[in-house]
């Protein structure tokens, strides 16, 4: 693993600044950040894992690092999400006063980044000088070539623009941005997991215990796997239907055609109901997203040719989504996309969500939503997800958000070196923890475990928890599998979209994903843009040749629903505790 011990420790300033002869004016002009310095750090950065001294020689490395850039426009890009609204608003006003580098941090759409960097990638000409990139690009980063690696800018063009606090070793994501060669292509900015949420005061009140055990016959808790998860969504919606004269729902989700769509599968419903092989931190030979790789070469996604994009475990955690959809969300579900969606649980009407962004945790815990309580602590709690019945010990188990700096080799050298000092100072010690309480999308082990984590931990759902635990390690992003994370990712919500709608039986739409992605690799192949690593697709054979072989793709079940199990959430965070201490 890429390691930070190869830079320096201390911070190393130059004697020279009050030199003779340097002039008054670059003494003024040295105050002037030094104050901002001081002013940031005094009156925004006040919650940080480091010393005021400490900030302040932070902030004093870059300063001395900004010389040869000061003056400059220089221009980021990242997707808009909370965190990236505090860095556009705040830290690039702080790094423009402190180094006096211009620095616009411009929001836009997800999927507009993705265009715009894929433009950058193919036409060579600079669009953003650095880029906030999901780390779901990192197999098309290492096998295109157009990226340069963040290891590559560390030991060469800007080792000496390395801040000597960085400490790499500190970052909880890096797994997720190291390429197949091992050199670590990104630097990650924020990251947020998808978990399973619930309405913690319905699961604990026992008119709704005695109900549910006579029903199904063991008790209701946070659901273990997909079993106790279904049983869950039809008490609430079919036995309990009302909570204090409100209509409820035990499930929600969305269904719309839209790209969002192709994420609700890609961000990765096929490994939660076991779809893929083991391995951390994505399954290997054949990843969440159905494809497999023979060395590091993308071989197909069909199972005709060893993937599992259209295999039995595809097939049901398919099947799943649609009926649950139908059966137990709310009416108009089926007809919203992610963003319509994503604020349905705090209205106070779903018991349970399967698949339920973490970065959604600050815009449920505002004061007098219905699952606020009166002093502030949430009525809801957040969990590992429930595991499907082809899932094995060893797999990953849910997606992890982690939007990561990102260097295109087509930016002017100084352009993107003073790009690579803004994405630093982003992660520093001094600013991470503020963007950590601001975003709730910690990177830094340093700042999960503070005293300021630990004090909001009760006002948050177990999210701290959750990142606290050993069992975070199971939630990744999308691997190094994906050829071209682009092309492929916008087949998907194509496909699902004619199994949410009816059109298609779900078998039916992803045989048609399966091809679809392996006719995108076959030009791929075919047009060999790839230096590094491309696809050479397996010839199609009789698929139950690869049914019968072990691991993915899996043969179907016999028994596809086992009988539910469930925990007491108390007894969860319990457990991780142990993990940690032992």
């Amino acid at each position: 693993m890429f390691k930070n011990n190869k830079y320096p420790k201390t911070l190393l300033l130059s004697a020279a600044i009050g030199s003779v002869g340097l002039g008054l004016s670059f003494q003024a002009s040295a105050d002037q950040y030094s104050d901002a310095a001081k002013k940031w750090v005094n009156e925004s950065f006040k919650n940080s894992t480091l010393s005021k001294e400490e900030q302040m020689k932070e902030m004093e490395w870059f300063i001395q690092a900004a010389k040869q850039f000061r003056g400059m426009d220089i221009n980021v890009v990242s997707e808009t999400i909370a965190t990236h609204e505090y860095e556009s608003k705040v830290l690039a006003e702080a790094f423009s006063e402190i180094t006096g580098i211009n620095l616009t941090h411009t929001l836009i759409q997800e999927g507009d980044v993705i265009e715009k960097l894929q433009t950058q990638m193919q036409s060579g000409r600079n669009i953003y000088d650095g880029w906030v990139n999901d780390s779901d690009l990192i197999g098309t980063h290492f096998r295109y070539g157009k990226v340069m690696p963040v290891e590559d800018i560390m030991n060469g063009e800007g080792k000496d623009l390395t801040l000597p606090t960085l400490d790499l070793d500190d970052f909880i994501g890096l797994d997720f941005t190291t390429g197949p060669d091992g050199k670590l292509y990104q630097l990650p900015d924020q990251q947020f997991a998808n978990l399973y949420w619930f309405r913690a005061d319905w699961f604990e009140r026992e008119d709704l215990k005695k109900q549910f055990m006579d029903i199904y016959g063991y008790e209701l808790g946070v659901p273990v796997n997909w079993s106790a998860y279904e049983d869950i969504a039809e008490f609430f919606s079919v036995h309990v239907k009302e909570i204090d004269g409100e209509r409820v729902y035990g499930h929600m989700d969305y269904g719309k055609k839209d790209p969002s769509l192709g994420w609700r599968f890609t961000d990765a419903w096929f490994s939660m109901a076991g779809a893929g092989d083991k391995g951390l931190p994505n399954g290997l030979p054949v990843d969440e997203w159905g494809i497999r790789v023979n060395e590091c070469h993308p071989v197909g996604a069909s199972v005709s040719r060893g993937g599992a994009t259209n295999g039995p475990a595809a097939v049901y955690a398919t099947t799943k989504y649609v009926d649950w959809l139908e059966k137990y969300a709310p009416p108009e579900a089926p007809g919203m996309t992610f963003s319509e969606a994503g604020p349905v649980p705090a209205q106070g009407n779903v018991a349970q969500q399967i698949f339920w962004y973490t970065a959604f945790t600050a815009s449920m815990i505002e004061e007098g939503l219905p699952v606020v309580n009166e002093d502030g602590t949430p009525k809801w709690r957040m969990a590992p997800s429930p595991r499907g019945p082809y899932w094995e010990e060893g797999m990953k188990l849910g997606y992890q958000d982690v939007g990561s700096w990102t260097f295109m080799k087509s930016t002017p050298e100084k352009r993107r070196l003073a790009a690579w000092l803004y994405a630093q100072f982003t992660v520093s010690k001094t600013v991470s923890l503020e963007k950590t309480i601001a975003g709730l999308t910690p990177i830094r082990e340093s700042d999960i475990e503070s005293d300021a984590m630990t004090k909001m931990a009760p006002k948050l759902g177990g999210l701290v928890e959750f990142y606290r635990s050993p069992a975070r390690v199971q939630w990744s992003p999308t691997g190094t599998n994906v050829p071209d994370y682009p092309k492929l990712a916008q087949l998907w919500w194509q496909y699902i979209a004619q199994a949410a709608s009816g059109e298609a039986t779900p078998q039916e739409a992803l045989d048609g994903l399966a091809q679809a992605q392996d006719r995108v690799m076959e030009r791929l192949e075919r047009a060999n843009v790839m230096p590094n690593c491309g696809p050479k697709l397996n010839e199609p054979r009789d698929p139950q040749y690869w049914l019968d072989q072990p691991g993915a793709p899996k043969k179907k079940l016999d028994n596809e629903k086992p009988k539910g199990k469930t925990v007491r959430y108390e007894e969860l965070l319990k457990t991780w505790e142990e993990a940690r201490e032992s």
